[in-house]
């Protein structure tokens, strides 16, 4: 029986492990919803207050909303929303549209589209990327072909979530307006803006239905081309047409001509594809890349296709170093169980248990819907080191039993009889520590839920395999230790062994006389641990390395676009004579992420990690480099696997400063900024703050516009027309629509006196035939203005960004901004608060405290219901300090922070170190209940289990070892979970041997004292 239910556990798990999606991490869904709306040409301040204002009020009703950003930009207003990790996204997205709905009403009348949205997740970022380019096409026609060709075939690929085109150039016809030839000819911009409306038109002209036949009436109303709208007519004067051509330049253009993207040195447009959650990376992107041959050979003549990053090979090389480790554990720990046993039966009984668990385990994972990722390889990696602990617990007992010279059958069954319960109550509470983990929310939680989960299914498969399959093999294939003659070689080690036992019998009957030293040893290293706690450098997420830097430039409030091009095509050329850039993608101007001319973002893709050095290196030599471009403003980012938070700011850190009063709050933010710059380890310190940008302020004289019959909304609209550009009518085709987009011509904007060549149309009421002049109802002044106005929660914000030198932990950064804001003593207005990685390592500190307090407790509650007991489970978490004192010490010696991958180390001590305790005592109350006294029944237990305890922990150490000495991409950021379980196995195995005998001896006097104290008082005799 136990043969067939091992077979079924190695078929279902090997189906299980073909079966299993490869990704980078598991699968955290951030709900979260960006909501845009544009309105071409309105000021920051008039979308924040008319069009994000009504927005952010409806949104607010929404349920389960844990952060609301928004962003106010010339012409455009972005809201980012995120929703707690329990909320529905689908259910989200209904209430979006319902408060959008409710909000069209309060929006302005000239906004042509209503806002939109769509589900985002900022922890998903683009596994693919592809650059379409031509050196003879326009970029328009390339922008056609990408996004209705391209982006529409491979978003139908199976697990393609969303394409998304960077740096659109979507066609529309441009009409530039001569100002001079619209005041000769006595012509109002609002004329022309509504003969292109209505002479461009797309209405249903309805069906004749005669007796015999049906006709379909068509009308050409709509002009599809810059030549149709040429010579529409705009008015007639002196019995003659005017044209449009007559007043207006009239030609093919693109629809944002201030913005673009650019591939190295040439401009094109760039593909991100997504996939869609829980899908398999890698057969995603070769699905992707099996469709490429067939666009190529359908490419335009002069077009050309090119893969500029492909993340599923950062996910292999990871990967792939993370079943390197696998298996150099399995290697090491198979080596280990041979040193100890010199024979290969032997080795081979507890050797066979490991692959079973692994294989089971991945049966278990296929089931719960999880993945091949980082977190759960490396809870497989970790699990080769304590999972063959009970095998070889087992083994060693049942082989005692042979030595004591029963044959194997009986030798198995009293063995497995005896050990049976030790081996319940290691793989019970080891689980146990995970319990905690499995239920904690937040965003740690999301993360560490699939690993914990993993470790626990290789944990109780291996408690089942160590009850079943090891006393199966141990019945047929084990053999006497000493009942046969062995080599010289075997003799010599086992005197060596033996001389180790003895020496620590003898130096534990030592520590049991001078009980109270130990004690004192233990006490000392308790308040050594809590020293070592407050003094360890804390982190969040290590820096991994995905191939890939991102970078924001930013230059003077009021460059122009051409200008800030040229600047970044010298940024651009500096990276790219760095040997270890690939290529770089580069972003201009407004769209996406940049809600301003003079901010910039480029993607720096890294060549493969073997041609190069590590990510976060590359920063420091990238660094220097662009600091001498005058002018220009860098700010560089290794960013982590998952970027918490919907927004991205210059720099990896955020802190942010609110309040109502602007003024006070702009005041208050270049002292922040001075502030951070001056601590040490800070570095590219910078806020989104933009309040100088030029504005030409048109103040209206209200009594004469009343005197000529001019209204402001005549005014603005004629401003908006002028400016805007805007969007007038719309060209509709088979598989797309175009603008027809309307202002002055761009040669004349570059000067402000242009505004007085804008000329009012009258109302009609006020009898007045002829345009009146700009400047006749207005002034024209010059200040300065916001912008971009940025809402946290509907209240004015600014986020203050920093990064740090590599080596300064997150929580060190943290406390220090935190003082110097307090010196600062701040308005009593104005609020302060981290946000994304630093916000939720504020939280994530509080959480590990009470998450390892509360593991604790658990594996308290289960080992004391086991042992129905409520000292002895004390006893067994004795060895947790030794530990925890030992990993703190080994991160602090190795420059390393106390981050996400540490914690889950302290946790995985807590798991393993107590498997020392629960063998002595096992075998010490059966020794008591014998007879024998505590004394002499805890020294025999901790010398009789001294070998399996040896194994176990070696075994454990050399399961850890690869991951706390490895190489390899994304090596450098488990490090700190491998050096916390090496250091603290290895203090504890040192110490726990004397300290866990000693404190069980102080808690059976305890349970004696108790005793005597409960115990009735006997009468006298008589």
């Amino acid at each position: 029986m136990t043969t067939l239910v091992m077979l079924g556990i190695l078929t279902f798990g090997l189906v299980g492990y073909r079966e299993l999606p490869v990704a980078a991490l598991p699968n955290v869904d951030f709900p979260t919803i960006s909501v845009s709306a544009s309105l071409p040409g309105a000021s920051p301040e008039t979308m924040a207050s008319a069009v994000a204002t009504p927005l952010e009020k409806q949104f607010s009703t929404i349920p389960a909303i844990d952060s609301m950003n928004s962003t106010s930009a010339l012409g455009t207003t972005s809201i980012t929303l995120q929703f707690s990790l329990d909320r529905n996204i689908d259910a989200a997205a209904q209430d979006v549209q319902a408060a959008i709905s409710a909000a069209l009403r309060q929006l302005p009348t000239q906004m042509t589209v209503p806002p939109t949205f769509r589900k985002v997740n900022p922890a998903d970022a683009p596994v693919f990327y592809i650059a379409f380019t031509s050196k003879t096409m326009p970029l328009s026609t390339l922008d056609e072909y990408a996004e209705n060709t391209l982006a529409q075939r491979i978003s139908m690929v199976n697990g393609v979530a969303q394409v998304n085109v960077y740096g659109s150039q979507k066609y529309a016809v441009r009409i530039d307006l001569d100002p001079d030839a619209l005041a000769g000819r006595n012509l109002g911009i609002d004329t022309v803006a509504n003969a292109i409306a209505n002479g461009n038109v797309n209405l249903p002209t309805g069906t004749l239905y005669g007796p015999n036949r049906v006709y379909t009436v068509a009308v050409n109303g709509q002009l599809m081309d810059a030549a149709a709208f040429d010579g529409l007519v705009v008015s007639y004067q002196n019995g003659a047409p005017v044209r449009l051509k007559d007043i207006a330049h009239v030609y093919d253009g693109i629809q944002n001509d201030k913005g673009g993207a650019f591939i190295n040195d040439q401009r094109g447009v760039i593909l991100a594809v997504q996939k869609q959650p829980g899908t398999n990376t890698i057969q995603v992107v070769e699905d992707i890349k099996a469709t490429l041959p067939v666009f190529e050979r359908s490419l335009p003549s002069g077009a050309r296709l090119q893969v500029i990053y492909d993340r599923s090979r950062s996910i292999r090389e990871s990967v792939a170093d993370v079943k390197f480790s696998l298996v150099l554990s399995l290697a090491l720990v198979v080596l280990v169980i041979f040193v100890f046993l010199r024979n290969v039966s032997a080795t081979l009984i507890p050797s066979l248990a490991l692959p079973m668990s692994l294989i089971g385990t991945f049966a278990v994972m296929y089931a719960l819907g999880y993945s091949i990722d980082n977190l759960s390889l490396l809870a497989l990696t970790l699990s080769v080191g304590f999972v063959v602990d009970d095998a070889i617990v087992m083994l060693e007992n049942i082989s005692r039993h042979m030595e004591m010279g029963k044959d194997k059958l009986r030798a198995t069954f009293d063995g497995a009889r005896e050990i049976g319960f030790t081996i319940v109550s290691m793989t019970l509470s080891l689980a146990a520590v995970f319990i905690p983990v499995i239920f904690m929310g937040g965003i740690v939680g999301r993360l560490l839920k699939e690993f914990a989960v993993t470790i626990v299914a290789a944990v109780l498969v291996s408690g089942f395999v160590s009850l079943s399959l090891t006393p199966m093999l141990c019945s047929r294939m084990l053999k006497p230790l000493h009942g046969s003659e062995h080599g010289r070689l075997f003799r010599a080690s086992e005197r060596a062994f033996d001389a180790v036992q003895n020496f620590y019998r003898r130096t534990l009957e030592a520590g049991v006389r001078h009980r109270l030293v130990v004690l004192i040893v233990f006490f000392a290293l308790i308040a050594a641990t809590g020293w070592l706690a407050m003094r360890v450098p804390k982190g969040f997420l290590p820096n991994d390395d995905t191939s890939q830097l991102f970078i924001f430039t930013q230059a003077a409030q009021d460059i122009g676009f051409d200008a800030m091009m040229a600047k970044q095509r010298e940024a651009v050329e500096v990276i790219r004579k760095d040997p270890n850039v690939d290529n770089v993608m580069a972003f201009v101007g407004t769209g996406g992420s940049s809600s301003t001319l003079n901010l910039g973002r480029m993607v720096v893709n890294l060549k493969p990690p073997s041609q190069r050095i590590g990510a976060d290196q590359v920063v420091q030599k990238l660094r220097p480099k662009l600091q001498h471009i005058v002018g220009l403003q860098t700010f560089l980012q290794n960013l982590p696997l998952i970027r918490i938070g919907g927004n991205l700011t210059n720099s990896t850190y955020q802190f942010v400063l609110q309040d109502t009063d602007t003024k006070t709050l702009f005041d208050a933010v270049p002292k922040v900024v001075a502030a951070l710059s001056n601590l040490p380890g800070f570095l590219e310190v910078s806020s989104d703050m933009l309040i100088a940008n030029p504005q030409l302020d048109v103040k209206l004289d209200r009594d004469a516009a009343a005197a000529y019959g001019v209204t402001p909304e005549a005014v603005e609209t004629a401003l908006y027309y002028a400016f805007g550009p805007a969007q007038v009518s719309t060209i509709y085709t088979q598989s797309d629509q175009f603008w027809v987009l309307l202002q002055v011509d761009p040669k004349r904007q570059s000067d402000p006196d242009v505004l007085s060549s804008i000329y009012i149309t009258p109302t009609a009421a006020a009898n007045n035939a002829h345009l009146v002049p700009l400047s006749a109802v207005s002034r024209i002044g010059h200040s300065v203005a916001a912008a971009t106005i940025k809402h946290l929660g509907q209240v004015p914000s600014v986020t203050v960004s920093f990064n740090l030198v590599p080596g300064m932990s997150l929580g060190t950064a943290v406390d220090g901004v935190n003082k110097a804001v307090a010196a600062l003593k701040l308005p009593e207005t104005i609020t302060t608060s981290f946000q994304g990685a630093a916000q939720s390592f504020q939280q994530s500190l509080v959480g590990m405290g009470w998450l390892l307090v509360l593991a604790v407790f658990v594996i308290y509650l289960v080992l004391g219901i086991l042992y129905e007991s409520f000292i002895h489970p004390l006893t067994i978490l004795s060895g947790l300090p030794t530990a925890i004192f030992g990993a703190l010490l080994t991160l602090i010696l190795s420059g390393k922070d106390l981050d996400l991958y540490g914690a889950v180390g302290l946790i995985m001590l807590i798991g393993i170190v107590k498997k020392n305790a629960i063998m002595m005592i096992d075998f010490a109350l059966e020794k008591q209940r014998e007879g024998e006294d505590a004394q002499r029944a805890i020294v025999d237990a901790s010398v009789t289990r001294f070998r399996p305890i040896m194994m176990t922990t070696f075994a454990a150490l050399m399961g850890t070892l690869p991951i706390a000495l490895g190489a390899g991409a994304g090596a450098q950021a488990r490090r700190p979970l491998g050096l916390a379980v090496v250091g603290g196995l290895v203090t504890s195995q040192l110490l726990t041997l004397y300290i866990t005998p000693v404190v069980y001896l102080y808690f059976e006097r305890l349970q004696e004292w108790f005793g005597q104290q409960r115990r009735p008082a006997q009468p006298a005799d008589r």
